[in-house]
């Protein structure tokens, strides 16, 4: 479902400018670069609202966390809610309204520690497969972006999104660290910071897969 457009949208996001990267051709060869401390840096792509942005930067103060998102609408909400956490003293926490096709114009390669797609669309018709963020194109780019060793992060609800990951990693020669088909009834659950799409997922039992594949 396509979100409203939001009244002053742009001001708004304009008045969240301090944590917002805007333009690529002036960002620093080290991205950290963007936080008042050098720490291990993780990127979310598809923040959606932001609740889980906010929350890992809340939970794990010695990383840095840049959360990407395509649709200005929706950036707005997630960089309003960052800006009202009383844990953003972290100073741990920034935004980019962006495209994951165009990654390599944000970062220099080899920057990022762990990359997190949280319920990603999945471009279910067979000819739209290149769209899917874990399309072997999409895991060659973060291939060049995350240091060596570096770990993405998949939680969906889509099985079929979820099965397609798997084949596309093997493709891709890269390992599967972990994997479940159950997400809140396994062992990593505790640690776990739940999107706002997957609170309404769960709420209707829906259950939730998730896998981490090193690089």
């Amino acid at each position: 479902m396509r979100m409203r457009r939001k009244k002053h949208g742009a001001e708004r996001i304009a008045a969240c400018s301090e944590i917002l990267i805007k333009i690529p051709e002036n960002l620093p060869t080290d991205p950290n670069g963007f936080f008042s401390v050098n720490r291990p840096l993780h990127l979310e792509i598809g923040c959606g609202k932001g609740d889980f942005a906010v929350g890992m930067a809340a939970k794990y103060s010695d990383t840095n966390f840049i959360a990407m998102e395509r649709v200005p609408d929706v950036a707005c909400l997630a960089l309003e809610k960052a800006m009202r956490a009383s844990d953003n003293r972290n100073d741990n926490l920034r935004f980019i309204i962006g495209d994951a096709k165009n990654l390599t114009e944000w970062f220099p390669a080899h920057a990022i520690d762990c990359i997190y797609l949280n319920f990603s669309d999945p471009w279910p018709k067979k000819g739209y497969a290149k769209r899917r963020l874990t399309h072997k194109g999409f895991l060659e780019l973060y291939r060049t972006l995350l240091v060596p060793n570096g770990l993405l992060r998949l939680k969906t609800d889509n099985e079929g999104l979820f099965d397609f990951s798997l084949e596309q990693f093997a493709e891709c020669g890269l390992t599967v660290e972990w994997q479940t088909r159950d997400l809140h009834h396994s062992e990593k659950n505790d640690e776990n910071i739940m999107t706002e799409y997957e609170r309404n997922f769960s709420q209707k039992g829906q259950v939730i897969y998730s896998a981490w594949v090193r690089f």
